[in-house]
């Protein structure tokens, strides 16, 4: 398999669990909503998955840069600094004592991202799609 198919299916793989993890929060702060589980559980739950999330996002940006892939690289950045901006003000991980005030926002930005990687992953489904025609 070629080099741009072998990424851009590495891609697509990881933009799936990504997918995955952003519902996985978005049901989890349904949960919290609705009473099913206390704020303590949560921010326990979830932040043991920030880091990963924002790191797995970072290893795809890099990845696309080394490649070469500057659309996919450049699609990538908005997040990968929103992303480093929210570790250096120390803003990633979840509070219990202020989940309930901050639940909007963290709503919004899981929704987001939810968007962000399901378009994601369709563009590498995509380009990865392209590369494998390109290289028969």
């Amino acid at each position: 398999m070629p080099g741009e198919a072998f990424l851009f299916l590495f891609a697509t793989v990881w933009a799936a669990v990504l997918l995955f993890v952003m519902v996985f929060f978005t049901i989890m702060f349904s949960d919290l909503e609705c009473d099913y589980i206390n704020p303590i559980d949560l921010c326990n739950k979830l932040n043991q998955f920030v880091l990963p999330e924002m790191l797995a996002h970072a290893f795809l940006f890099v990845l696309f840069l080394i490649n070469g892939s500057w659309i996919a690289a450049l699609i990538n950045l908005p997040l990968m600094i929103f992303n480093v901006q929210k570790v250096t003000n120390n803003r990633h991980m979840f509070d219990a004592t202020e989940i309930f005030r901050t639940l909007g926002q963290h709503k919004k930005e899981c929704f987001i991202k939810l968007g962000f990687y399901l378009i994601t992953f369709f563009y590498y489904l995509y380009r990865m799609i392209v590369a494998l025609i390109n290289e028969a």
